[in-house]
């Protein structure tokens, strides 16, 4: 099982993390791409990544905003580790703020 990261962990790791927050046990970022197509083309490229980790995100889309939240289910729907890497493969694929 996965071990949930603490308060002040989350809160390092968000310093790392520009534009991401810690929101109802999970972290989050809203991306607004130029339209469906880029953001369509974005949410592809985070599902590669996604899938490779077996660890899939928690998101929406509508017409050029993506939203993404990011917890672990096997560990109570909290952050862990494995959400944070994640949330750095999905800063790096980002080619907007």
């Amino acid at each position: 099982m996965a071990i949930p990261l603490n308060p002040a962990e989350i809160e390092q790791v968000l310093r790392g993390l520009p534009g991401w927050a810690w929101e109802g046990n999970a972290l989050a970022k809203s991306f607004k791409l130029g339209s469906f197509r880029e953001a369509f083309s974005f949410m592809t490229h985070v599902a590669f990544e996604a899938e490779a980790m077996d660890h899939h995100p928690d998101w929406t889309n509508v017409y050029s905003r993506v939203t993404v939240r990011l917890t672990t289910h096997d560990a109570g729907s909290k952050v862990t580790a494995q959400d944070v890497e994640l949330a750095r493969k999905i800063q790096q694929i980002s080619w907007v703020d």
